[in-house]
């Protein structure tokens, strides 16, 4: 693995309601959720969950993309979600996140073995999809 000091700080996920999706990755995912209370006090823009101590996801609002200004035709991007975001978690928190999205009626896929990702491949993984239709893939490696 290359030992560098780039990181992943976090990614910007649109959503219908923050507050829903907050709770969704929370309860369903196993997320810790931030700022949730300030964003429906009016305090901040948005809520966020953290991934880990280096990561989270940002959950901004669709109505937020006509303030999308920083480059052109970013606001075009509400409603387009990326592809897929990929957790990696050890197998009992693999087993666990999906027994939680299965036990609240989130379809998931079937388990997959062998897909390559940033670590090699990986033992196990499947893929689910959040309330408003952002697609994730969970995986682990070899513990």
């Amino acid at each position: 693995m290359t030992n560098n000091t780039t990181r992943l700080d976090h990614i910007v996920l649109w959503v219908a309601d923050p507050a829903a999706a907050a709770a969704f990755y929370e309860t369903a995912v196993g997320l810790e959720p931030i700022r949730v209370a300030e964003f429906v006090q009016g305090k901040v823009s948005f809520p966020s969950v953290r991934v880990n101590e280096e990561t989270i996801l940002d959950l901004a609002p669709q109505a937020f993309a006509d303030r999308m200004n920083m480059l052109p035709r970013s606001a075009d991007s509400a409603g387009h979600p990326v592809n897929h975001v990929c957790l990696s978690l050890p197998a009992d928190a693999f087993d666990a996140l999906r027994g939680r999205l299965q036990d609240r009626g989130v379809p998931v896929s079937d388990i997959d073995h062998g897909l390559s990702g940033a670590r090699g491949d990986a033992k196990r993984s499947f893929y689910f999809r959040d309330p408003d239709g952002n697609v994730f893939e969970a995986r682990h490696y070899d513990d």
